[in-house]
């Protein structure tokens, strides 16, 4: 059973250790890794301002998303889920929940700066390619930007 809730504070570095984890899911090294560890790193004030919501399964984290900005153009800032969870349908719930969860908000449209090995994922969801943008994390890297339009 998948339990959809409000991030926790005191959840940060749990986030953190998830997002990291999900990105070297895709084959990346260390070094690289540790690139982004700044960029995917939360901390308790982050989560308490931001609007970031946790799937847990079996009372654990399994994955997460954060919608963010001021409507009517908002972001979906991440999406990730726990690697023994892809394939199963999880990443699905997350993304259904943060476009329903975005309409709540007043948000018309979500931008996402994509990981690239994720596009497809974003794409069969609904989300179209818009262009590019530069990664915040690796200076010279080029990341999907995405966007898709909120269902009223």
């Amino acid at each position: 059973m998948t339990i959809l809730r409000r991030a926790l504070p005191d959840e940060a570095g749990t986030l953190t250790e998830l997002a990291l984890a999900a990105k070297a899911f895709w084959g990346y090294d260390e070094d690289f890794i540790e690139a982004c560890r700044d960029e995917l790193t939360f901390h308790p004030e982050d989560v308490g301002r931001r609007h970031i919501v946790v799937a847990e399964v079996s009372g654990a984290v399994a994955g997460f998303y954060s919608v963010d900005g001021t409507p009517p153009v908002g972001e979906l800032g991440n999406l990730w889920v726990r690697p023994d969870t892809i394939g199963t349908g999880l990443g699905r719930v997350l993304w259904e929940d943060a476009l329903a969860t975005a309409r709540d908000l007043g948000h018309e449209q979500l931008d996402i700066d994509a990981e690239p090995f994720a596009e497809g994922f974003y794409l069969k969801m609904g989300a179209e390619r818009v262009g590019e943008i530069a990664s915040g994390s690796v200076p010279g890297r080029m990341l999907p930007q995405l966007r898709v339009r909120v269902p009223a």
